[in-house]
């Protein structure tokens, strides 16, 4: 078992290998991580954990009054995420690798990463700056007939995309490439759907490729039955969801 300890970025959304993950960072303990990060030398990847937040709030109060006007603020790594916080997260994440890091003069920093490593959470230590956690390196098995199930998945996703194009009154362009490989294939249609948070997260921890795409495919024809017996509706109907605001 190949264990590594990184620093945890809890988020209110799923991390898939391969997705680009843009971050704006303002709070205090995740302002700590960057300074942390940027401290590996530019030649060596920069990586944190990203996990989602089954239970507790992604930004912390930081002062009297946000959101709550009888709330005090809340500080140290693990506020928000109640007294034992490994329970306030899915038992699965994603190494992300931080490609850009950039400071602002208010101290802030914008950050690009992209998925790499599906890991499983085994442990929190909360007694410095920010979290960090001992992680298992989770390796994607094939599974059984993941070639013949990519290209299915393909085809319905296709049609998912025309419907939902068609949803929003919008065209859909043709001369977008989608991959082929079946692994990366299921996290890309994963990351893609219009899902909620605990569908992706069971999508980001199925035992295998074949069984992420199975499930992928029973979700794009019930998505596009849904989709084809809608009126046309305005895209922000469609999409409106949390927003990360870190």
């Amino acid at each position: 078992m190949t264990t590594v300890r990184l620093p945890l970025f809890p988020l209110n959304s799923v991390l898939f290998p391969g997705l680009v993950l843009p971050l704006n960072v303002f709070e205090e303990r995740y302002r700590a991580m960057m300074r942390e990060l940027l401290k590996t030398p530019e030649e060596e990847p920069r990586r944190f954990a990203v996990v989602a937040i089954r239970d507790g709030h992604e930004v912390a109060p930081s002062e009297p009054g946000m959101p709550d006007l009888t709330a005090l603020p809340q500080r140290g790594p693990s506020a928000g995420f109640g007294t034992d916080p490994l329970k306030a997260f899915h038992g699965v994440g994603c190494v992300a690798d931080a490609a850009t890091i950039r400071e602002r003069a208010d101290g802030s920093f914008e950050v690009l990463a992209t998925g790499t490593t599906r890991v499983r959470l085994l442990s929190l230590d909360t007694s410095g700056p920010f979290l960090t956690a001992e992680l298992e390196e989770l390796a994607e098995e094939p599974g059984d007939e993941a070639g013949p199930l990519a290209e299915g998945v393909l085809r319905a996703f296709r049609q998912y995309q025309k419907r939902l194009a068609g949803a929003r009154e919008r065209s859909l362009s043709t001369g977008t490439e989608l991959p082929d490989e079946p692994a990366v294939v299921s996290y890309l249609v994963a990351a893609a759907m219009l899902l909620d948070t605990p569908t992706k997260q069971r999508l980001l921890q199925a035992p295998d490729t074949a069984s992420r795409l199975r499930d992928e495919l029973k979700l794009l024809r019930a998505e596009t039955a849904i989709l084809r017996s809608l009126p046309s509706l305005p895209a922000s109907d469609l999409t409106r969801g949390p927003t990360s605001l870190n």
